[in-house]
């Protein structure tokens, strides 16, 4: 997500939570949407807590064996990304954490990531910040 909608989507976020909660509440009462919330929190803990330490032994071996770690550093973000949306109280946020943590969705979102940061790679390369300098130093940058 570009950075410029970080800001809107802090704005939009509880809001559409906010709504499907209420939502869920005239559906099936404010107990069991309270009692839902709570399991959906601690399900998405004990799985975060169980897929971050498989990507953190996943990225061990990967570095003691002496490969590039570019899969596991993924997995390991996408489990950091979906434990935080998952933290975040509500229903959207937990569809979103959850696809991202499951070790059966999460290869797609992997896939996805991948694509994204590719195709963005050449845009930052192309553009003046991402050159090069050749070894000279231009002014504020080291180098």
């Amino acid at each position: 997500m570009p950075w410029r909608l970080l800001p809107l989507a802090l704005l939009v976020v509880p809001i559409v939570e906010i709504a499907l909660i209420v939502q869920v509440g005239q559906l099936i009462g404010f107990w069991p949407t309270v009692g839902l919330l709570l399991v959906e929190s601690a399900l998405g803990a004990w799985l975060v807590k169980r897929e971050g330490l498989r990507a953190w032994r996943a990225l061990n071996d990967a570095i003691r064996t002496g490969h590039l770690p570019g899969r596991e550093l993924t997995d390991a973000a996408l489990v950091l990304i979906g434990g935080t949306l998952l933290l975040t109280p509500g229903f959207a946020t937990d569809v979103v954490g959850f696809f991202l943590v499951l070790p059966f969705t999460r290869p797609v979102a992997r896939r996805a990531l991948q694509a994204y940061a590719a195709r963005h790679a050449g845009d930052y390369l192309a553009s003046p910040r991402g050159r090069s300098s050749g070894g000279r130093s231009t002014p504020g940058r080291p180098g």
